[in-house]
């Protein structure tokens, strides 16, 4: 098998631990707040961060480099994680997906501001296509939009913007700042809204809530494997499997179907976010380029990314380009 087959079982086997993760998440958010369910899904990944960052052997303090930086991720996350796992709760799983699935799009954009990434004709219209894609999904004018699609598209604006700040400063920061800063933002934030919206949980949902982390670990740790044994363009495109998964489970447990609309839409913007990750494959390699080479899941600072762990360990795919 070449290195390029085992990443993307890898990535497939992440996706669909992934889309396991966010069935947790929907059915959890019909008793819970997802302010209590990021609260606790915080709390437990606490250990299993604690594990992975007993891994990173660089000397050094826990003090930013880039504090306002930090600071703009660390709140983009935070806002993510809310707005995704309330968007997930009250949205069928298939449609949440392809709204998030803009984040690459938003990316892109984002670059100009922040990483002075020059964006040519192609791009912009392989954007403005996957963003009409978004609007065939809302169908505004159509449909009643609710508070489920403001959540899902703040989660794809705020997981993007979390995830250029770290092609921004990636390669200053240490991968245990831009892990722990979030996590306890989350912690420390949501346990103070807790007490406005806190139900009690029977020891049944705590542990769903641990398997919510546990599996995002998982999904994440094997994320991070596609990476190591495989090329980017390559596993970066696996993300989108999950559309597939959203169906099934969506039909399985939600009783829900995927309408011709979400279909369309969700095909739209898949399209114009591979044509957008395969041209960053064949780019130069520079520093400012508009996706993330290590592209896995919306950023809610609950777990590791791959591109800071494969940093850690100083195995990130830049590193790796010029030896395929």
């Amino acid at each position: 098998m070449s290195l390029n087959a085992k990443g993307a079982i890898f990535a497939l086997l992440s996706f669909a631990i992934f889309a396991t993760h966010d069935v947790f998440i929907k059915i959890l958010g019909d008793t819970y707040s997802p302010i209590q369910i990021v609260f606790f899904s915080v709390l437990f990944s606490f250990p299993l961060a604690a594990m992975t960052l007993m891994r990173d052997s660089t000397p050094g303090h826990l003090v930013p480099i880039h504090p306002w930086w930090v600071a703009l991720r660390t709140i983009a996350s935070v806002i993510t994680a809310v707005s995704a796992f309330y968007a997930f709760s009250v949205l069928p799983l298939a449609q949440t997906y392809a709204i998030l699935f803009a984040a690459p799009l938003l990316i892109t954009i984002l670059a100009i501001p922040i990483l002075g990434e020059k964006v040519r004709l192609r791009r912009w219209l392989a954007v403005i296509v996957g963003l009409s894609g978004v609007m065939v999904v809302l169908r505004p004018g159509t449909t009643d939009l609710t508070l489920g699609h403001a959540a899902a598209l703040t989660a794809a604006v705020g997981g993007s913007v979390a995830s250029i700040i770290v092609r921004r400063i990636g390669a200053d920061e240490r991968p245990i700042v831009m892990l722990l800063y979030p996590m306890v933002a989350n912690f420390v934030i949501m346990g103070g809204a807790l007490v406005f919206v806190y139900v009690p949980m029977p020891i049944e949902h705590l542990g769903l809530v641990a398997l919510v982390a546990a599996f995002a670990w998982t999904a994440g740790r094997l994320i991070i494997s596609a990476y190591q044994s495989g090329e980017a363009a390559i596993i970066a495109p696996m993300q989108y499997s999950q559309i597939i998964w959203a169906t099934i489970y969506g039909t399985l447990f939600f009783d829900e179907s995927i309408d011709r609309a979400t279909l369309v839409g969700a095909g739209i913007i898949i399209a114009s976010g591979l044509y957008i990750v395969l041209r960053e494959s064949r780019s130069d390699g520079a520093s400012t380029t508009p996706v993330l080479r290590t592209r896995s899941r919306h950023e809610t600072g609950t777990y590791m990314r791959a591109g800071p762990f494969l940093r850690m360990v100083g195995l990130h795919p830049d590193s790796k380009k010029d030896t395929k």
